[in-house]
């Protein structure tokens, strides 16, 4: 069953190389969608792709790579749009 989840992540999130670990580890789960840097200090993705995958990137952003604090996930159930590929934006 494939499904979306949107993710805002809070805490040391920017700088300590979030974007870039959460691509490698998306695609080793086989998941599609998106990560970003926002303005206000925070990252935001986007993961699609059969449940356990997608549930394994949402785990991995409660925790994040190294050099990251992360203090707080917020989780958004969407409707899947298709997203194959996933990309660092």
């Amino acid at each position: 069953m494939v499904v979306r989840r949107r993710v805002v992540v809070e805490g040391r999130v920017q700088g300590v190389w979030f974007r870039e670990t959460c691509r490698r580890v998306a695609a080793d789960a086989g998941v599609g969608g998106w990560v970003r840097n926002r303005p206000d200090g925070r990252v935001e993705a986007c993961f699609e792709g059969e449940e356990d995958g997608v549930s394994r990137l949402v785990s991995w952003c409660r925790v994040g790579p190294r050099w990251a604090v992360v203090t707080g996930v917020e989780v958004i159930e969407e409707e899947p749009v298709g997203e194959g590929a996933f990309r660092v934006s």
